[in-house]
């Protein structure tokens, strides 16, 4: 490239190692030590990196200022040929005011994210009305929110709207957002849920069509990879936004639906010989080797054996305690580590038979890797080591960790790859992408929870400094803050992208959870394990909510001993029945819903 004969424009981030100032010129270093000079002019203009709801804030007169060494900055410009290529800047991003500043390590930068977030949704969906009639649901939002023609209420979008909303107040402890996510809980539990009492078994329709005041009832998928069958991720994801809620709430309804899915899963889904779970069964046996299922037959993936932790499993756990929930994960983290890494390559497998042989031959994937189904892999063992520590949860997390950046992110711009073939070509130094060089919202979220929670664990500074890179490129670029909400793509160097389905606010692929999710446990990791902030959430358990009368109020599956609950309020006022070192609860007798307030502290060492 140096010697090319065209300009082009790009992005870099990298770290300031010198500034001529009389010349206008600065030295950057990237992530992976290549070294760039970029050139500024009197037309060159920089802003502040700004959160979801806050005013653009010009920097453009303090540059000579702001350009100090040490500090990561983003330099958007125009490449222009010759043996010295010569990169001229034209906007410049500062993501604090200091060296080592980055403004979204402020103490309320993701709760007033959450906040902005659950306010579009809000607003796109249901608009100002009170009580929200989720009638008016769709799955498809344009841009700026406003709903397409497409009358399709999709199960999982539903519940991962009610997952964010959850979240919401959890974070904020407003009302409103509570209501919309127990609303939603209602209506899944009246509209698509299908009690099989012959069976025993709780299953989630894919969805409903509503035309002219009318539903029909869509039994099996509708999306493409999944079509005329029921696949095992919709299933999970079904139960997201519910679980949520009865963390807050204990309502014993939620809690049922959630036990007979789980029947559902251990019935038809299970291996009880190898292990796992299968991603598909067919419509009418229930059976997951029926010739109908075609390429998914008899097949696992990560989707179906992993997905369940973090989706709901992990929450599940947090509000019972069970021993059941903990053996359930115990036994999806042991089958990841024993099954999923390869000698040899540094992606895990994500698609086996039966057997757990390796499919290389499944549609789309092939032998490729998804980046972000490797953060998250680390970013969940390293919560499995809070319950049931093992070294081996521990050692493939910090190797994803250590590898992952060489393979899958863009140490040039910053922020992280899609799809990328897992073998190297012959010739190549790096792994080719398999459809394009975009960058997805929630491969990001994977990113900045899986290094903040490497960081937070083992406190090093090369997991700090990727969760710090992967924050910043998400903050700086997937923010839309003209229309509200995150964008579902961007291009390599940060412009958003808006073609097709990429375009939507909400699809059958976007709602509100991998955005709120990110939201609430980056300000749980955060504060807690690596700031050493202390951190309030709310609950509002029901009088017949959480059969033990007991309120387990622990965030996230942290290391034990780094967190403690400090204090309790029961309906503005101070109660004292709380044990601070299992973070529980014992809730009061009432006759109707209380208000319950739980400020956690880190553990000073």
């Amino acid at each position: 490239m140096r010697d090319s004969q065209f300009t082009f424009s790009d992005l870099v981030a990298g770290y300031v190692t010198a500034h001529d100032r009389e010349r206008s010129l600065i030295d950057l270093r990237t992530s992976d030590g290549r070294e760039l000079r970029v050139t500024l002019t009197e037309t060159t203009s920089a802003e502040f990196l700004r959160n979801l709801g806050d005013p653009y804030l010009d920097a453009s007169a303090h540059v000579n200022d702001l350009v100090e060494p040490g500090r990561y900055l983003y330099a958007y410009g125009i490449s222009y040929p010759g043996g010295d290529r010569v990169f001229v800047a034209k906007r410049l991003l500062f993501l604090g005011r200091g060296v080592g500043d980055y403004h979204f390590e402020q103490p309320g930068w993701w709760s007033q994210q959450l906040r902005e977030l659950a306010r579009f949704y809000r607003r796109a969906q249901f608009g100002s009305k009170t009580p929200v009639d989720y009638a008016d649901y769709r799955t498809v939002l344009r841009l700026g929110g406003d709903k397409a023609d497409h009358h399709v209420q999709e199960t999982d979008t539903i519940s991962r709207l009610v997952y964010g909303m959850a979240s919401a107040y959890m974070l904020t402890g407003d009302e409103d957002f509570l209501g919309v996510a127990e609303r939603g809980t209602e209506y899944l539990r009246d509209h698509v849920r299908f009690v099989d009492r012959d069976e025993d078994v709780v299953y989630w329709y894919h969805g409903i069509d509503i035309r002219g005041g009318s539903e029909s009832k869509l039994f099996t998928s509708e999306f493409g990879d999944d079509y005329d069958a029921i696949p095992m991720y919709e299933q999970i994801y079904a139960l997201v936004g519910p679980t949520q809620t009865y963390r807050v709430t204990g309502d014993p309804r939620i809690s049922d639906d959630i036990e007979g899915t789980l029947r559902l899963f251990r019935k038809f889904f299970h291996d009880p010989e190898r292990g796992g779970y299968f991603s598909h069964i067919d419509p009418i046996l229930l059976n997951p080797d029926h010739e109908s299922l075609g390429v998914n037959r008899s097949r696992k993936n990560w989707n179906s054996v992993g997905d369940h932790a973090p989706a709901y499993l992990f929450n599940l756990f947090l509000a019972t305690g069970d021993k059941r929930h903990a053996d359930m994960l115990e036994e999806t983290f042991d089958l990841i580590v024993e099954h999923f890494p390869e000698e040899g390559s540094p992606f895990v497998q994500e698609r086996f038979h039966a057997d757990w042989s390796p499919d290389r031959t499944w549609r789309w994937q092939q032998d490729a890797a998804v980046v972000g189904h490797n953060l998250k892999i680390a970013w969940n063992l390293m919560r499995m080591n809070a319950i049931r520590p093992k070294a081996s949860y521990v050692e493939l997390a910090e190797k994803l960790g250590r590898t992952m950046p060489d393979v899958g992110s863009d140490q040039w711009r910053g922020g992280w790859y899609d799809v990328v073939e897992r073998t190297l070509r012959e010739g190549s130094d790096s792994h080719r992408f398999v459809w394009h060089d975009r960058k997805a919202w929630w491969q990001q979220e994977q990113a900045i929870l899986a290094y903040l929670v490497l960081a937070g664990n083992t406190g090093d500074a090369d997991f700090t400094r990727h969760a710090r890179e992967a924050a910043s490129f998400y903050n700086a670029f997937f923010l839309d803050h003209d229309e509200g909400g995150v964008y579902f793509n961007v291009l390599a160097d940060g412009t958003p992208y808006l073609l097709g389905n990429e375009r939507l606010k909400g699809s059958h692929s976007m709602s509100m959870y991998h955005a709120s999710e990110l939201c609430f446990l980056a300000t749980v990791y955060g504060r807690l394990l690596l700031h050493s902030e202390p951190l309030t959430l709310w609950f509002r358990p029901r009088p017949d909510g959480f059969s033990d009368r007991v309120l387990r109020v622990a965030p996230d599956a942290l290391p034990p001993g780094r967190v403690r609950l400090d204090w309790v309020e029961v309906d503005d006022r101070p109660y004292e029945d709380f044990d601070p070192v299992a973070m529980t609860v014992n809730l009061p007798d009432a006759t109707g819903d209380v208000v319950v307030r739980a400020h956690l502290s880190p553990v000073e060492d």
